[in-house]
């Protein structure tokens, strides 16, 4: 069994900033990476951005280049988003989804988590 939960949502003003966390625990043989998505009301799921457990290669969506940092912490399994200068465009449901290679399993699998909801007043 693997897991990823998502916590650190929430409600803040334009501009302001908050951090997501994302953990994933569980029968887990190794991580190859772990991206960020979004979903606003109405629109598809996008990515937002992902980093490789290594930590050597990060990827941005262009809507969110130099203000949101992704980062890691290898030894727990967990991804951060740090999300500075947000703005109302930035409100949506963000989840997180990891590259595991579970116990028992060859190659590796998706996981999500369950979500967590960004709300960004203006």
């Amino acid at each position: 069994q693997v897991q990823v939960v998502e916590s650190g949502g929430g409600l803040v003003q334009a501009g302001g900033s908050l951090r997501l966390s994302c953990a994933a625990s569980g029968s887990i043989i190794s991580i190859r990476d772990m991206t960020w998505y979004r979903q606003a009301p109405g629109k598809q799921r996008e990515l937002v951005a992902a980093i490789t457990i290594s930590g050597a290669r990060t990827n941005y969506a262009d809507s969110v280049k130099g203000r949101f940092t992704i980062s890691r912490d290898s030894a727990k399994n967990t991804v951060y988003l740090r999300m500075n200068s947000l703005k109302p465009e930035d409100t949506a449901v963000y989840y997180c989804n990891a590259a595991v290679q579970p116990m028992g399993v060859m190659g590796f699998r998706s996981y999500w988590g369950q979500g967590t909801q960004v709300t960004v007043s203006s």
